[in-house]
Formats: C-alpha cells, structure tokens, sequence
C-alpha cells in the first residue's frame, strides 16, 4: 500500500464518521415547525448541485466549487448542525479549520493537507469558487424553505426572505429570482404536459 495501513485506517474512520452526517438533522428548520427535516447530507447534495450552475455561469471552475460545497459542512460530524440561534448562546462554533484538521489526523498527508486547503479556501470566502459554493449553500437553504414553505411551515418564510438577502453572486441573485418565480412543481407539471395552475 502505497500510503501505509495506519493512514488508510484513518480514512475509512473518516467514511464512518461523514456517514452519521445522513442522520444529522439541520435543526434551524424545528423553530420554522418542520418535525423532520432534512438531513446535512441532503443539503449538501443539493448544494453541489447548485455551485456547478453558479460556478459556470460566473465563469468560475465548476468542478472546484463542488468540491468545495460537499465539504463545506463535514465539520457538523463533530457538533451537530448547530443553528444560529444556538450559536449565540455557545460562543459560536469551533472554528471548521481546527475541526477538519482532528478529521483529517492520521490519514496521508497528501489527502489530510488536500482537505485542510479545501475548508481554509472555503472559509476565506475569497476565491471565485468559494464565493460560488456559499452562494450555492444559501440558495439551497432559500429552495428548501419554499419546499416546506408548500407543505404548510410558513414560517419558512424567514428562511427563504434570509437566505435570498446573502446571495452575492450575479448568477445567483438571477437564479433565485428564477426560483421564487417558479413553483416548487412545475418541472413535474412541464414533464407531464400540463400548463401551470
């Protein structure tokens, strides 16, 4: 093995520990009412998917970007999805360096160093493609409020009104005008031949 058993070790650790992120709960959306959100996994999806279309209609690299937006909350294996609220009574969070650092100890220094530059250029908030994945998380978390926003939480409303407020990009203010434009179905009702209603 090229990189030694002891480093390998670490990363299938590290496996273990991102997949209790498919049960994390994002627990701001309890205060909106919803019983069962979606997880951080879930989230995360969806906002890779998203910083592809920001990135690339900003002409930054798409490709970075989601590398990017999928690890930007991996530190939440470590505290939880800690809303803002709660931050304000626990002193913030740790700080998502310090956190993925502890991750990322023992596995090769290739990889453990890979994954330290990806949070750091993620939480500088200066690269074109850093810039791209928060716009994508805050668009994600805009799109979700709509969805349970639909299903009768209207106090989603704040979500999606907070969310639209941090969106910086060019690309991205256009899409989420796009988004508050459409309903959250008419892809199913466009895919079935239907007219909106």
């Amino acid at each position: 093995m090229p990189h030694g058993v002891r480093g390998l070790t670490a990363v299938a650790g590290f496996l273990y520990e991102a997949g209790t992120l498919k049960n994390t709960a994002r627990t701001g959306w309890w205060m909106a009412g919803v019983q069962h959100p979606e997880s951080v996994v879930e989230h995360s999806w969806r906002t890779a998917l998203i910083a592809t279309i920001i990135a690339k209609l900003e002409g930054a690299d798409p490709a970075r970007a989601v590398f990017l937006a999928v690890w930007h909350d991996s530190q939440e294996t470590r505290t939880g999805d800690v809303n803002h609220l709660g931050k304000k009574y626990t002193g913030g969070e740790a700080a998502p360096r310090d956190i993925t650092a502890d991750q990322v100890a023992g596995m090769p220094e290739l990889l453990a160093e890979a994954v330290r530059d990806l949070v750091a250029e993620y939480e500088a908030k200066e690269s074109p493609e850093a810039i791209c994945a928060r716009d994508a998380d805050k668009l994600e978390c805009m799109i979700q409020g709509i969805e349970y926003r639909d299903q009768g939480y209207a106090n989603a409303q704040r979500w999606i009104d907070n969310s639209r407020g941090r969106i910086v990009t060019n690309a991205g203010q256009a899409l989420a005008d796009a988004v508050l434009e459409t309903g959250s179905l008419d892809w199913l009702r466009a895919a079935l031949g239907e007219g909106k209603s």
